[in-house]
Formats: C-alpha cells, sequence, structure tokens
C-alpha cells in the first residue's frame, strides 16, 4: 500500500514557477510508477506526466511538454513536478499518483492518490 501527500502548490504568476513535491509512505513507492494529474474547475481530470520506477522513462501531455519536468527521488520517496513558463490554463488542483506500472495515462490504472494541491496562476 502507498499513501501519498502532495506539498508545493500555491499562486503564481504567468510566466513563474512551482515545484510540486508528493510524499509517499509504504514499501512499494520505489517499484511504483509515479503520475501527476491535474484538474481544473469545471473540467475532467486529466494526465500531465508519469515517470517509472528508475526515473529513466518520463512522458508528459502534449500541453505541458517543454515546461514541466517529472523526477523522483526514491531514497527520499518522493517524486516532483517542476512547472516553468505557468499560463493561467494551468490553473488546476494537482494530483500525484501511484501505478504497478509504467506507460498509462488514464486515471484507472493508478491505483493509489493524494489529496491533490491546488496551484492557480494568475494573468
Amino acid at each position: 500500500q502507498v499513501q501519498l501527500v502532495e506539498s508545493g502548490g500555491g499562486l503564481v504568476q504567468a510566466g513563474g514557477s512551482l515545484r510540486l513535491s508528493c510524499a509517499a509512505s509504504g514499501r512499494t513507492f520505489s517499484s511504483s510508477a509515479m503520475g501527476w494529474f491535474r484538474q481544473a474547475p469545471g473540467k475532467e481530470r486529466e494526465f500531465v506526466a508519469a515517470i517509472n520506477w528508475s526515473g529513466g522513462s518520463t512522458s508528459y501531455a502534449d500541453s505541458v511538454k517543454g515546461r514541466f519536468t517529472i523526477s523522483r527521488d526514491n531514497a527520499k520517496n518522493t517524486v516532483y513536478l517542476q512547472m516553468n513558463s505557468l499560463k493561467p490554463e494551468d490553473t488546476a488542483v494537482y494530483y500525484c499518483a501511484a501505478s504497478p506500472t509504467y506507460g498509462y495515462t488514464r486515471q484507472r490504472y493508478y491505483n493509489y492518490w493524494g489529496q491533490g494541491t491546488q496551484v492557480t496562476v494568475s494573468s
């Protein structure tokens, strides 16, 4: 079992940066693929980025490619999302999630979720 707690959200101006962290507890973190999703008001939750267990493979939604970077530190049981060049349309609640298998962008393949952290980008 994996428990996930996100942090690092906040209010930032367009063009700014934020780094989200997701602290995990549980024995299976280092063998789990991890993902970040987001949900804007009135919209469905969408995939943002994913990373495999070792950090050697990553994938991104087209909307964030080149601006966001996902990484992990298995010694610290933490996964990160570095967000640069933020836009107002990045405003959402951001969730981290764990999956037994890397490569999925659909929520149903992730079996553990955090409670989310709010990111608000002002124009």
